[in-house]
């Protein structure tokens, strides 16, 4: 056994003992001896292997695999394909998902001398992942610690709490690359763990910290909040302002139309938020966080900067508090039902099919224990106003890239959360055409490699809408408009999607877009639904209006 081949059988079992249960593979020479060692493993039935061409769907897959709780590597090759990986190790970082991102090397002496496919991969992802560097002579023991360790250094902040982040192992190999010996089909050496699927814990430890009644207050439930925000809300007696992939926008006391809310009688009255998880969909929320006359307590959340980007009265682990006044909670309630009912009517005259309606369909049909992957940009935005709470208890998962909210790798981290969430009942994801064609090459899934149930619904306006809605869409700009940010594209979606061979189906109306929702291809499926744009900004200041 050359030096490569039992140093990539060594980082193998590591991932394996760490509960590395997925392994995304990109292609290449300098990573051949990881490519054997995983190939190996996973004959063993010790992980399950995934390859792909391209390294940024690659990461953005072992993402998706992550986020529903699959522990998740990814492994490259050296030189520029390690570069690919960095969005989705920055998105890993800021949403505090622990992703391991493994990539092959040339000797450490050749950095530095101008040899091929060599440059300086060490410390390449700065403080977004902790690193190591690794060849032949390195300690075993030093990479299964960095693995194995629950937690990692805590970031420095205002107050220091630990925060999952990507762990980097760069591996130095030197030739021979290839395994002497292989033989297709057989498996690795070494036993298995029975732990594969570790996932990532939120940070709540600590006592709980009892807030003062008699204080107007609001729950502001942002990105992976989860069920503790809802808790608070129920036990205090508050409303629960929470976001789609909050986690907790459940039960009666999650207000549906709070973005529109925020800007009547009801938002200027509120005199304290509390705030969990990370918010980042609404700037009325934003402007609520950032009031001079509201009180801010935040429940601590995970993510590369924990610190919040607004003032804030105290920080804690836990929260309780006292039964507040029931009043305030009605008002919330009733004038979500008066707004919601608005709403759903104003969109039901409108003479064709809205963004906003094809999100509420798409929430719709998310059945009990179904999970939803959301794109960022307009979609989650309109799925914010649109989608009703759903009953506690069903376990619907709704999820999003919000680290950083890049609309790059959606369609890739959609699928692996279709891959990783193995006992779900239905997997759906909503996204933009921009941001469809920003990751089309995800839907390059070779013939061996597993294939979820997934149906992928693209909201198509030939473009992005959602700079219409802000102020580079006011009519001053309307003559450069077009080019400079809507970006219209006209692709043919239909002939895209054939060219991998992924069933596609186009539709213009709510019934249509029903029937489609209703009767999912198996695999991976593209459903397309075309609205309008040029409408979008005026149809978005009359919503506005609903709530004076």
């Amino acid at each position: 056994m050359n030096d490569s081949t039992r140093l990539a059988r060594d980082l193998v079992d590591a991932l394996v003992a760490a509960g590395v249960g997925e392994v995304v593979l990109a292609p290449g020479s300098r990573n051949a001896p990881l490519a054997f060692a995983v190939h190996a493993a996973a004959v063993a039935g010790r992980l399950r292997l995934h390859t792909r061409i391209d390294e940024r769907t690659a990461g953005f897959l072992a993402l998706g695999l992550s986020k529903v709780g699959s522990r998740a590597a990814v492994i490259c090759t050296s030189g520029t394909a390690v570069a690919n990986l960095h969005p989705a190790v920055l998105e890993a970082a800021h949403a505090g998902v622990p992703l391991v991102v493994v990539t092959a090397d040339r000797p450490a002496r050749l950095r530095g001398t101008g040899a091929n496919q060599t440059t300086q991969q060490p410390e390449i992802f700065g403080d977004a992942a902790r690193c190591l560097d690794i060849d032949a002579d390195t300690d075993p023991t030093s990479y299964r610690a960095l693995l194995g360790a629950p937690t990692p250094i805590p970031i420095p902040t205002p107050i220091p709490i630990p925060t999952p982040l990507p762990t980097h192992l760069n591996v130095q190999f030197t030739p021979p690359l290839a395994e002497v010996g292989f033989v297709a089909g057989r498996g690795g050496d070494c036993g298995r763990t029975d732990d594969t699927s570790t996932g990532h814990k939120p940070h709540l430890v600590g006592p709980q910290t009892p807030l003062r009644g008699g204080v107007r207050t609001v729950v502001v439930a942002g990105d992976d909040a989860g069920p503790p925000a809802r808790v608070l809300a129920e036990q205090a007696g508050w409303p629960l302002l929470a976001e789609p992939t909050a986690g907790c926008r459940t039960g009666d006391h999650a207000i549906r139309s709070y973005r529109l809310l925020l800007a009547g009688d009801l938002g200027a009255r509120i005199e304290r938020v509390v705030v969990a998880g990370h918010p980042t969909l609404s700037r009325p929320v934003t402007a609520l966080l950032e009031r001079a006359d509201v009180e801010v307590i935040s429940l601590r959340h995970r993510g590369r900067w924990a610190q919040r980007p607004f003032p804030i009265a105290g920080e804690y682990d836990a929260l309780v508090a006292d039964p507040g006044d029931p009043d305030w909670l009605h008002e919330w309630q009733q004038a979500d039902r008066h707004t919601s009912a608005a709403l759903d009517r104003l969109l039901g005259a409108e003479p064709d099919l809205t963004p906003h309606q094809v999100a509420g369909a798409v929430a719709a049909a998310v059945p009990p224990g179904g999970l939803l992957f959301v794109g960022a940009s307009s979609p989650i935005r309109d799925l914010d106003l649109m989608a009703r709470p759903y009953p506690v208890g069903e376990r619907r998962k709704v999820i999003a890239n919000r680290g950083l909210a890049g609309i790059d790798g959606t369609v890739s981290s959609a699928i692996g959360a279709a891959l990783g969430r193995r006992h779900g009942s239905r997997n759906l994801a909503l996204m933009g055409d921009v941001t469809f064609l920003h990751d089309a090459n995800a839907l390059v899934l070779g013939p061996d490699e597993p294939h979820p149930d997934l149906t992928i619904v693209v909201v198509n306006d030939d473009g992005g809408s959602i700079f219409s809605m802000l102020e580079q869409g006011a009519p001053e700009f309307a003559e450069v408009h077009e080019r400079l940010f809507a970006t219209p594209h006209g692709v043919d979606l239909g002939a895209l999607c054939a060219a991998t061979r992924t069933p596609h189906w186009k539709v213009e109306s709510l019934p249509e877009l029903e029937q489609a929702l209703a009767s999912p291809n198996g695999g991976v499926d593209v459903v397309e639904v075309r609205v309008r744009r040029d409408n979008r900004r005026e149809l978005d200041a009359r919503i506005r209006a609903l709530v004076k």
